[in-house]
């Protein structure tokens, strides 16, 4: 049942594909250039007003990439009928890239002979650079906890103890008196380090 449903609406899924601004849609032919270019992909990766069509899918790649896209396409031929996954850099227009994301498939003929390669793919840029960041704050909180922990608590408790000996021999009340609330700051300022640390480590 699925299957009919899935094949009564492929024009308007064909169709969805076709205009969305949100998603990519491309076929690479036997050539290696493409056959056919969604116009959200000609919009974000054509920088020439004119279109990829006819073009080697490469033009579009980092130079790093190209081998991952040969060898998810080897794959495709290898597996008729699978979807296969990559992500790639494009060249973003400006001098940098942009990361995306693409499910692939190979295509064949009425005759079984290979036509090429299918593909659907989406931008992660933003996915991406959302992860680095935080990987990069999880390991500064690390850092700090290491810092807290190891760094920070071992003079505080030096201070303590030392505070401790020092009360030990004042004779003049006001100065005990100082030196208890000294130890008492202190304390506070220790059991602050480990909330923060435990924090850091959760």
């Amino acid at each position: 049942m699925k299957i009919r449903v899935a094949m009564h609406h492929s024009p308007q899924i064909n169709h969805f594909l076709k205009e969305s601004f949100f998603f990519y849609t491309i076929a690479i032919g036997m050539d290696s250039c493409y056959s056919y270019v969604s116009k959200n992909y000609d919009r974000n990766f054509e920088f020439t007003d004119s279109t990829l069509l006819g073009r080697h899918f490469s033009v579009t790649l980092h130079p790093e990439d190209i081998i991952i896209c040969e060898k998810a396409g080897m794959q495709c031929f290898n597996a008729p009928g699978q979807l296969f996954s990559a992500t790639l850099r494009k060249h973003n227009g400006h001098g940098g890239f942009v990361t995306t994301q693409w499910e692939m498939q190979a295509i064949f003929d009425d005759n079984g002979q290979p036509e090429g390669i299918f593909c659907v793919g989406y931008n992660i840029t933003e996915f991406v650079d959302t992860r680095s960041r935080l990987n990069t704050a999880h390991t500064q909180l690390n850092e700090i906890g290491f810092i807290q922990s190891h760094l920070v608590r071992k003079p505080l408790a030096n201070i303590i103890a030392l505070t401790a000996l020092i009360e030990q021999d004042l004779t003049d009340e006001r100065s005990s008196q100082l030196c208890k609330m000294l130890t008492q700051s202190a304390g506070e300022l220790d059991q602050m380090i480990r909330d923060i640390s435990d924090k850091t480590d959760e």
